[in-house]
């Protein structure tokens, strides 16, 4: 059995070839995440209550919320130290913005 001498740097686990393979496999589960998240958004956009229809606005509120729980996981995932370390930073663009655009929507609906 081959001993390595001490002056020996240990092999990098994080090769710029593999890389790629796992940025796809930890940006699966942000894309699930996402998805649901970017479809309340645009819902709580296209409708459009009627004068006096409180029922709609408190859904339009109820689906801004639930976007804003699914983007508040995505940020939870995303500062985990393996996928900070992987993927990059415009990771945390998308649910900056979809958070931004769902309160907004909620408090002026």
């Amino acid at each position: 059995m081959a001993r390595r001498s001490a002056e020996a740097p240990p092999e990098d686990i994080d090769r710029p070839e593999d890389r790629g393979c796992l940025q796809w496999v930890l940006g699966v589960p942000l894309a699930l995440v996402y998805v649901p998240a970017v479809f309340l958004c645009y819902a709580t956009l296209a409708m459009q209550p009627y004068p006096h229809d409180e029922r709609v606005r408190e859904d339009i509120r109820f689906m801004a919320g639930l976007s804003l729980s699914f983007c508040l996981l995505g940020l939870l995932i995303t500062i985990t130290p393996v996928f900070r370390r992987t993927l990059g930073r415009w990771w945390f663009a998308l649910p900056l913005l979809l958070a931004t655009v769902a309160y907004v929507r909620a408090q002026t609906v």
